[in-house]
């Protein structure tokens, strides 16, 4: 005869068998639409291309060959493909630059909004997130209308007679730059301002009772405090501006391509999809791999500060 402790653990038992039973569905469906168009897309991308955009069920692995290497018509020897390698570095390059001018101008940013009153706060932080309201193709347009050559720039550096001509700045890699810039700033304010707004100031102002320089006191106590926020902005900003799409396509006019303009060209006037998605799941890994700098970084930072 079954003890009283063997029925309740068979009960639990029975119990977790019927939650799993339940859920199995649910998790089912959310298994399938996270991995299922993945899937397809790392499958095409070991297919043959098919001659009106379509594919053929043929393996080939030419799709990730032609990432980085190109093949010879005459005698199939391969070589380096200068045009995408210009297009993969260009695009690390520029999302690099941004994530490093958006932390120039949202670390003071986020400070300035955590050294205000509690009443003030919320009306900052309400402030930054007003450019989340509008369209992202709207706020492009917003910047091309500011840097194009009769845009409110040039047109103020003209009547104070310090140009003679507009400056060209649409269309180069400066006006990507700068869109990206505006557009995932808020980006690296928050996180920053969520970290900040829990750093205890006390600890800055024992710093200065210890006549540290205001720039001491930034880099040994600030900054190591709120660099989870930092990573964390960092890795929010560079992820986007990676596979932007919108932005280069308007400022860059088409002629500075990035990562993501190319795979368009492979799905549309290219007609190689397999090119295209073995670009895709190349981005991604770019991607997995700068997310896994930042676990590490953040688990070295929590485990430094308790």
């Amino acid at each position: 005869m079954a003890t009283a402790e063997e029925v309740a653990k068979a009960a639990e038992r029975r119990d977790i068998r019927d939650r799993w039973f339940l859920s199995a569905p649910a998790l089912l469906i959310i298994f399938l639409a996270a991995t299922g168009p993945l899937l397809i897309v790392l499958v095409y991308s070991f297919l043959t291309p098919g001659a009106y955009g379509d594919v053929k069920w043929q393996f080939s692995p030419d799709a990730w060959t032609s990432v980085l290497l190109e093949r010879d018509i005459f005698d199939d020897t391969l070589s380096l493909a200068a045009a995408h390698v210009t297009i993969f570095l260009r695009s690390i390059k520029l999302a690099v630059v941004t994530t490093i001018a958006t932390l120039a101008l949202g670390f003071p940013t986020a400070y300035f909004m955590a050294t205000r009153s509690e009443k003030t706060r919320d009306l900052w932080l309400f402030l930054i997130t007003i450019p989340f309201w509008t369209n992202l193709l709207i706020r492009t347009f917003a910047v091309l209308q500011i840097i194009r050559n009769e845009g409110i720039i040039n047109t103020i550096l003209l009547k104070l007679g310090i140009i003679s001509a507009p400056i060209q700045i649409l269309y180069t890699d400066t006006a990507i730059l700068i869109g990206m810039a505006y557009v995932y700033l808020p980006l690296m304010v928050l996180p920053i301002y969520a970290s900040m707004e829990k750093l205890d100031f006390r600890l800055v102002e024992a710093g200065y009772d210890l006549y540290a320089t205001r720039f001491k006191v930034l880099r040994k106590i600030i900054f190591p405090l709120v660099k989870p926020g930092v990573i964390a902005g960092s890795i929010l900003v560079f992820i986007p501006a990676l596979g932007a799409y919108v932005t280069p396509s308007v400022l860059g006019g088409g002629k500075n391509m990035m990562l993501s303009n190319l795979i368009e060209l492979q799905f549309g006037q290219g007609r190689n999809w397999p090119l295209g998605s073995a670009l895709s799941i190349t981005v991604m890994l770019i991607v997995m791999v700068a997310l896994l700098a930042y676990v590490r970084n953040a688990g070295k930072s929590g485990v430094r500060h308790g």
